[in-house]
């Protein structure tokens, strides 16, 4: 069955199991709105950096080739979700949260149209994916808002296969419903198991007791640090309201912060107390009253179902904006295959810590019995919960199972080898960049080296180069670190580690990544927490031309 949010055009085999299908097409359909063209689009910077759709982001993308053309639409829409008989209001795309499965083949190239039928300006970031930069879904740096009643087309060719999400770039739109997993397949997958089961685990808010993630930012800025320069993961920002967009150089006035303020809904989400020995900080700034695992909660939980001896890989991806989880499966240990959509050498372990928007591919021998899989919240005294079921006998998961594997070993990505297919190779770096994380939790002002994101920042960097990237997190909290089109490795006493494309950085602690200058365009470094990046802590790797 189709899932009104996405439609795989054509006449070509329809996926029951995923909501989705796709085929080949000599090019896309244009949707049901305007489709928007901006791959002209500059944004406002200094002269002598690569354009996000300059000949040295085509000249890249040819480089990637150009197979069989799948066709999706996606419509991002307002939309009621059950939590367990609690009717609440978000934004989604369609009818579900997640979103529909979209799946294509490593070396397809992948045309999703997006049609924006929200009252706000919308993206889509194709997260983890090392794509053309004009593809890349970041509001008023790679592209303009997607306006209300318009379509917009990302094309581009996916050449490297692994678990990633495709989610809002705009506001604080992404702590709502507008996410969906991307699967890419790999061509000669090595790995042979008998099923899959996707976990998209998620915190949430939105619309319980009149609750939106615009009022709990603003609740958690409390009028200080929003009078900042083009701050937002597009030109919104934290003074952008409902829609989660605004002007990209707005001021904030005390009285529209009084203003501001008065419009806040629901009662308070500030998270107090809270404290994690794994992230070595307070866990997060918010107190949401669900935790999801594909979109259920606890009491009416998820169910998939095996038969014993299977082997099963999973594909976990937390969708959260301010919850680490730690997860685990009763009964059984895991087998790490992948971090952020890359292999690693097979590592055995009991439980996995997740930052906000990191990825796990793990595989498990499924047991004779009904075991809880279990997303603990980090330091929040909460969780999410799924169900793995290989018999009909009639036990009952309930909704506060707490497997001992969560309090065993828990294998950090630092402690993890890339597979030689992809480990980065040691290099002499050609330049380091030195970025001091900053900010705290009372004046709630993120940002990089004391300074709010603005959209004419640029770290600058050269094609061809081997960079090192230090980030020294001066602060007293943890922060999950993405850079866009590129996947890094961590730096550790053994040389380079796995690669990933967001690792998370505790306090007072230095991070050193190296990656290499590969994929042209103005790219952006942030922390995925959604309320510190929306509060400035957002910065801009340039390529020179």
């Amino acid at each position: 069955m189709l899932s009104a949010s996405v439609v795989a055009l054509g006449s070509g085999l329809v996926a029951s199991c995923t909501g989705t299908g796709s085929h080949q097409q000599q090019g896309p359909r244009p949707g049901s709105g305007v489709i928007t063209d901006t791959h002209g689009f500059v944004p406002p910077g200094p002269k002598g950096y690569v354009a996000p759709s300059g000949p040295e982001v085509h000249a890249a993308e040819r480089k990637r080739g150009s197979g069989p053309v799948r066709v999706f639409e996606l419509t991002a829409t307002e939309t009621t979700v059950d939590l367990n008989g609690r009717r609440v209001r978000t934004w989604a795309y369609g009818e579900n949260v997640p979103g529909p499965q979209v799946r294509v083949t490593a070396g397809d190239v992948l045309s999703l149209t997006l049609a924006n039928r929200l009252h706000a300006e919308t993206t889509l970031h194709s997260h983890g994916v090392r794509m053309r930069c004009d593809m890349d879904g970041v509001p008023g740096l790679t592209q303009e808002a997607i306006q209300p009643g318009t379509d917009f087309r990302y094309r581009f060719t996916v050449s490297h296969p692994g678990t990633y999400l495709l989610h809002s770039h705009s506001g604080m739109q992404f702590d709502r419903g507008l996410y969906a997993p991307l699967i890419v397949d790999d061509p000669k997958e090595p790995l042979s198991y008998d099923k899959e089961w996707v976990i998209v685990l998620d915190d949430w808010l939105d619309g319980v007791d009149g609750s939106t993630p615009d009022h709990v930012l603003e609740e958690l800025m409390d009028g200080k640090g929003m009078a900042m320069d083009g701050m937002g993961m597009g030109p919104g920002g934290a003074g952008a309201g409902h829609g989660g967009s605004a002007s990209p150089h707005a001021h904030a006035s005390a009285s529209a912060r009084a203003s501001a303020s008065a419009r806040r809904a629901g009662p308070s989400r500030i998270l107090h107390g809270s404290r994690s020995r794994m992230l070595r900080s307070e866990a997060g700034s918010v107190n949401y009253p669900y935790y999801l695992i594909n979109g259920r909660p606890p009491a009416s939980p998820s169910v998939f179902r095996a038969r014993p001896g299977d082997r099963i890989r999973l594909r976990i991806i937390n969708a959260g904006s301010d919850t680490a989880f730690r997860v685990a499966l009763g009964g059984h240990t895991m087998t790490v295959t992948h971090t952020d959509g890359y292999p690693v050498e097979h590592k055995e372990t009991d439980g996995l810590l997740l930052g906000m928007v990191e990825r796990y591919d793990v595989l498990v021998t499924a047991k004779d019995g009904v075991f809880p899989f279990v997303a603990l919240a980090e330091g929040k005294q909460a969780k999410a919960l799924a169900v793995l079921r290989t018999s009909n006998q009639p036990t009952v998961i309930r909704p506060d199972a707490y497997p001992a594997e969560l309090d065993r070993e828990v294998v950090p990505a630092r402690r993890m080898s890339p597979h030689e297919s992809v480990a980065l190779p040691e290099r002499k770096p050609d330049r380091e960049i030195r970025i001091k994380l900053t900010g705290n939790m009372k004046d709630y002002n993120w940002g990089f080296d004391h300074k709010a994101y603005s959209v004419t920042q640029r770290h600058p960097i050269r094609a061809g180069e081997r960079v090192r990237l230090t980030l020294i997190n001066a602060t007293d909290m943890w922060h999950p670190m993405h850079l866009h089109g590129h996947t890094f490795a961590v730096l550790g006493l053994d040389g380079l580690g796995a690669r990933k494309d967001t690792t998370i950085v505790h306090p007072h602690r230095k991070l050193d990544l190296q990656f290499d200058a590969d994929n042209p365009g103005l790219w952006m470094l942030h922390c995925h927490n959604q309320y510190h990046s929306e509060s400035g802590m957002m910065t801009i790797l340039g390529y020179r031309t």
